[in-house]
């Protein structure tokens, strides 16, 4: 479906017209700039702004590269310091290089940022805008009293991409790039498409981000902070040579857009919108887009602060012990006493290893070992609660199946031994070794800690006797050491060690050794 009319969906415009006559614009007593050339420029809810041509302008220009801002309407605009009587104003002017359809009258003409000229003359007039100072109509009424009911943010460019085509857009296609905080997800790539009515989400790794690809993308040009990017693909083809363009256009796009959507925090996220009419976006339609770009933004960041919440727990406690802390799990104290498994992995001969490979390829193969520790664990239904210095505190809650959560725990112990014994490949080509405990018994699962500093965690003996069974292994030279009532429960034929003394424990232990099954031969 092709939108072949587009409605005015509020009265935002833009109008350029001459001035007859001298126009000068002073700084105190010295003269910015004086012609008999200059334009004037309205726009919606903005006052009217003169434009000098560049060799009318007295004050000395100094570009400043670094500073941008973009409409979608007159283009991305470049700034330039303005020296005069000594002081240097910083980005006090402005121009458009490659000005779009609605500022092309202004194409070469500089324009002074408010406040540097402390007045303008020009035959003694008034300049007033002949447009409205605010914008309104079904969007605006939309994005204010129910875009906040969407549930996700597939939902909610669904919802405005809906809106606008009914509100007479030609938006064929639109997308929205939200950076997030994962430790292997750059962001979220959300894609609108109104002919399929469909959202398509991808996840780009922070290794796409530096692909071709994205290197040479509307989306990077944008997120780097370069101002925004218009491409009238029947007018201007070569002002962004984007390869995206080419494709668009084959698909019957005609006109693009790529807008900066601000979060609080600073970081720039992308906003793009596609049309297909034949002229593409009116100027009314594209300055309500603009305009509501703000608060668009503001909708999105919501979706983003929670996902960045739940990905930050679940890296940092754990997917299960994240999703309570989510769930408001998040005062002292707060938490419950329940029967679990409790495995803790210490890593063997860890001095000798940082002296021997130096700290970085030292920390590489510590991060091997957590990250093997951690994949088996979640394989079998267990959760690391965290990481002790160079040991893996992990648990297997019981429920209502005792003997599940025994046998997890040991088949967890079994296959971290197994892998960790194989050098990973191009790494530093050696194996590590580990000592294992496992226990089982009621333990306290939740908050612990000070008023301001709190920890999820496991309390209670089965924790202690875990961690002291793993010393007594690398004592007696076994890396699995289980109490005997893992032992009993996981069937796993192991080798009763008696009764031993643990530290800090009062009453000796019933411990068992742990037979490992060969190791996997690797790929």
């Amino acid at each position: 479906m092709t939108v072949r009319a587009q409605r005015t969906a509020n009265d935002y415009g833009v109008l350029v017209e001459p001035l007859t006559g001298e126009v000068t614009a002073w700084r105190n007593n010295v003269v910015l700039a004086r012609s008999t050339r200059a334009r004037v420029m309205y726009e919606t809810r903005l006052p009217p702004v003169v434009y000098f041509p560049k060799d009318d302008i007295r004050a000395d220009l100094k570009p400043a590269p670094d500073h941008r801002t973009f409409c979608p309407l007159k283009g991305t605009a470049s700034y330039s310091d303005v020296l005069v009587s000594g002081e240097t104003i910083e980005n006090g002017a402005w121009h458009y290089p490659t000005a779009l359809p609605e500022g092309q009258a202004v194409d070469g003409f500089h324009a002074f940022m408010p406040g540097v000229a402390s007045r303008i003359e020009y035959n003694g007039k008034q300049l007033d805008t002949p447009f409205g100072g605010n914008i309104s109509g079904p969007i605006v009424d939309w994005l204010l009293r129910e875009a906040w009911t969407a549930r996700t943010a597939e939902e909610l460019i669904s919802a405005l991409g809906k809106k606008l085509v009914e509100d007479g857009v030609a938006v064929c296609r639109m997308s929205v790039l939200i950076w997030s905080l994962h430790p292997m997800i750059a962001g979220q790539n959300s894609i609108w498409q109104r002919d399929k009515d469909e959202v398509t989400s991808r996840y780009p790794s922070y290794e796409l981000l530096e692909s071709p690809i994205f290197k040479n993308s509307p989306l990077q040009h944008v997120a780097d902070g370069l101002g925004g990017v218009r491409q009238k693909l029947d007018t201007n083809p070569d002002e962004f040579n984007f390869p995206i363009m080419e494709d668009l256009k084959e698909q019957g796009v005609t006109d693009y857009v790529a807008m900066p959507l601000p979060f609080s925090d600073g970081r720039i996220n992308v906003l793009t919108l596609a049309s297909d009419h034949p002229n593409g976006f009116t100027t009314a339609n594209l300055g309500l887009i603009f305009e509501c770009s703000a608060l668009i933004s503001r909708l999105f960041e919501v979706f983003a602060l929670t996902s960045n919440a739940t990905t930050i727990l679940e890296t940092y406690l754990g997917k299960r012990t994240g999703a309570r802390v989510l769930g408001g799990e998040i005062r002292r104290g707060d938490g419950e006493v329940i029967d679990a498994s409790i495995l803790f992995c210490d890593l063997r001969h860890s001095t000798r290893l940082e002296t021997e490979l130096g700290r970085d390829a030292y920390l590489s193969e510590l991060n091997r070992f957590f990250e093997v520790t951690t994949e088996i664990v979640n394989e079998h239904e267990g959760e690391v609660l965290k990481f002790i210095g160079d040991a893996v505190l992990a648990i297997f809650p019981a429920g209502s199946d005792r003997e599940k959560a025994c046998r997890q725990a040991v088949a967890s112990a079994d296959r971290i031994v197994q892998r960790l014994a194989v050098p990973e490949e191009n790494g530093n080509g050696i194996p590590l070794t580990c000592a294992i405990g496992i226990a089982f018994g009621e333990v306290t699962y939740g908050n612990v800690g000070s008023k301001e500093r709190l920890d999820f965690t496991v309390i209670g003996s089965a924790a202690n006797i875990a961690a002291r069974l793993g010393d007594h292994g690398k004592v007696v030279g076994h890396p699995i050491v289980a109490s005997k009532d893992v032992a009993d429960e996981a069937d796993c034929g192991a080798t009763p060690l008696g009764a031993v003394e643990l530290h800090n424990v009062s009453d000796p232990v019933e411990a068992f050794a742990v037979s490992v099954c060969p190791a996997e031969p690797s790929d």
